[in-house]
């Protein structure tokens, strides 16, 4: 299964985390398929950059976001369907 996902990156204390298209089996910072942008929450406010149409493009494809994921994607502006 793909999942749509963070992955932690920067230094001690100051973490930042990018927005991965992974598979499941993978460890949370191992083997990635693509990226489609980088969640910063240590400035006032959080910065989100996310490339919509690419996430668009993964979730047409069948990956799942993860609840933090799901979130981060509909404060960049892409509306998700509701079941």
């Amino acid at each position: 299964m793909v999942k749509i996902r963070l992955t932690r990156m920067g230094s001690h204390k100051r973490p930042f985390y990018r927005v991965i298209v992974a598979d499941s089996r993978e460890r949370r910072d191992g083997r990635f398929l693509d990226i489609l942008g980088s969640y910063n929450p240590m400035t006032e406010p959080s910065d989100i950059k996310i490339d919509i149409e690419k996430a668009k493009k993964w979730l047409g494809c069948g990956a799942q976001p993860t609840d933090i994921a799901k979130k981060l994607l509909e404060k960049a502006g892409l509306q998700l369907q509701t079941a």
